[in-house]
């Protein structure tokens, strides 16, 4: 399901569910949704030229299909084979097919499809890293921010947890929290997932970073579309 943005009624919802998940502890939520992490244009480029490559390899296996193609658009009247107007005519038909698979690729769901998911997953985490450098990194006096943050065009998310949170709690107890969000996210109710996983992860950091007089409210609570 393509999901576009998120209702005013999500916005609430996830603020409310930040708001509701930090009164039981120190730590500090931030959560970002994005349409998408990254625009794959190198991965459009790479199909390209890997396409050039194999009219290349295919004019290799056949020798004769450059000449043959020749003659048949010119009607016989080309007379014999002369090398460089089959390179010329090879470096041709190497282009259109680099224009044709481009052009087809600027249609970002193919590019999508066609993006490996390990590419995918790689560049949501990376996006997500400098986001938590930028919105969450060290904003903290105890240093206990975490970012959850959501791709929807890449079916992705990541959690990013600030020093202190990391030493404390193994990456594999966010699981009930990422499966909440995925669960709703398939759905089509990101919104809704984005605030289940909030309130998962509150639970878990009020284990371990319960709420103390001298906390403040240090980021902000609202949920960041881009």
């Amino acid at each position: 399901m393509r999901i576009s943005r998120l209702t005013e009624a999500e916005h609430s919802r996830v603020t409310d569910a930040v708001r509701d998940a930090e009164h039981g502890t120190d730590g500090e939520i931030v959560t970002i949704v994005t349409a998408r992490s990254d625009e794959y244009h190198d991965i459009a480029l790479h199909y390209a030229v890997g396409a050039m490559l194999l009219v290349v390899a295919g004019t290799a296996l056949c020798p004769g299909a450059i000449d043959a193609a020749i003659a048949r658009l010119s009607g016989g009247w080309a007379g014999d084979p002369v090398p460089w107007r089959s390179f010329v005519a090879l470096m041709v038909a190497e282009a259109i097919v680099f224009l044709v698979v481009r052009s087809a690729l600027v249609w970002m769901p193919l590019r999508m499809a066609l993006t490996p998911k390990a590419v995918r997953a790689r560049r949501v985490r990376r996006r997500a890293i400098d986001y938590f450098r930028v919105g969450a990194e060290r904003r903290t006096t105890a240093r206990v921010g975490i970012l959850l943050y959501l791709s929807l065009d890449e079916h992705n998310a990541e959690i990013i947890a600030d020093e202190a949170i990391h030493r404390q709690v193994p990456a594999e107890r966010w699981g009930d929290a990422m499966a909440a969000l995925v669960d709703e996210v398939r759905a089509g109710r990101p919104g809704e997932g984005m605030a289940a996983a909030v309130t998962q992860i509150g639970m878990l950091l009020a284990e371990t970073f319960p709420k103390t007089e001298a906390d403040t409210n240090e980021l902000p609570d609202r949920l960041i579309e881009l």
